[in-house]
């Protein structure tokens, strides 16, 4: 009925964690792994799942080559990554609501739950935070986009559930702040997509009104004309103080401070950097990234890695 693609790169702390929350609807379980090094595909294969490996380019790429090449025929496909799991309340919602929905439904929406050191992170905008992650098969795609990406349907409407998914890393905050600073070259990349339109991908529509991903779409492109360094101020004052973040006490402090501060000022940091080292050239900034960083802001679809992982199934015949 439904199949389940993750994406995994040294997920050994999580891999078996998620594989266990989804065995109460589905057995059809693909991972895309990007050549780890530790025991992630051992431990995904040993529970059952089939595991192909693919080189990263992003993450756009890389789900879509999930999507593209998943060994099982089923009616629905649903997104999840290694650090989440299913609550047992929402497995059961899948399990006993899916066979049943209306076939012009081709969407579901699901709310992530955030933990952070442990504490259930509920406040500064932070909850619920609603999710496309299942589908129809053959009605969605990723947006090809460097930061955010969002499953975008081909037709039909969604509908939402009513439990959560968690997202809950084991990992401790050294690895959690190196991957943000990793993160922040992407988020600079999609702001100044933003202002320079690199690509012509089709991403989802900005709609303050609209679903969660046209809500944050919008933001974004408010958030991309605020003046450098005092947007990251304005966005922590507004999680912390207006939308009740100290509620969340003082692990919530820390979240709430270095996902909604700093993140954001490092952000600006890498954006200034750019500007400072080459201007506004969109030539020049983009072989800036090709130099920099080895990151090329041609179109993602169209990436010449992910043409070569189209050209096969690595799978074909399993399942």
């Amino acid at each position: 009925m439904i199949s389940v693609i993750i994406l995994t790169h040294n997920e050994e702390k999580h891999i078996g964690r998620c594989i266990a929350s989804l065995k109460p609807f589905t057995e059809h379980i693909f991972i895309v792994d990007s050549y780890s090094t530790d025991q992630t595909v051992e431990i995904a294969r040993s529970m059952g799942a089939v595991v192909v490996q693919n080189p990263w380019v992003n993450y756009a790429t890389q789900f879509n080559y999930g999507i593209r090449n998943i060994p099982f025929k089923t009616q629905w496909l649903m997104r999840m990554d290694a650090d989440e799991y299913v609550t047992p309340e929402l497995a059961d919602e899948i399990r006993n609501r899916l066979a049943t929905l209306p076939t012009d439904v081709s969407g579901i929406y699901v709310k992530r739950r955030v933990i952070f050191m442990n504490r259930w992170i509920r406040h500064g905008d932070y909850y619920p935070i609603w999710l496309l992650r299942l589908w129809r098969s053959g009605q969605g795609i990723c947006e090809e986009s460097w930061m955010d990406e969002h499953i975008k349907l081909s037709s039909g409407r969604t509908l939402n559930f009513q439990h959560d998914i968690v997202d809950h890393t084991l990992n401790n905050l050294t690895w959690w702040t190196q991957k943000h600073n990793n993160y922040a070259i992407r988020e600079v990349i999609d702001i100044l997509n933003i202002l320079y339109n690199f690509d012509e991908s089709e991403r989802v529509k900005p709609a303050f009104f609209g679903s969660q991903a046209e809500r944050t779409r919008f933001l974004k492109i408010r958030y991309a004309s605020l003046p450098l360094f005092t947007r990251p101020i304005l966005y922590f004052f507004y999680r912390y103080f207006v939308r009740l973040g100290f509620l969340d006490g003082r692990k919530g402090f820390i979240w709430h401070f270095l996902q909604g501060l700093w993140y954001r000022f490092l952000v600006d940091a890498k954006l200034y950097e750019v500007y400072h080292r080459v201007g506004k050239d969109k030539e020049a900034i983009i072989e800036f990234f090709r130099t920099e960083y080895g990151k090329d802001l041609q179109p993602v679809g169209r990436h010449p890695d992910a043409a070569r992982t189209g050209e096969r199934n690595p799978v074909a015949g399993q399942g």
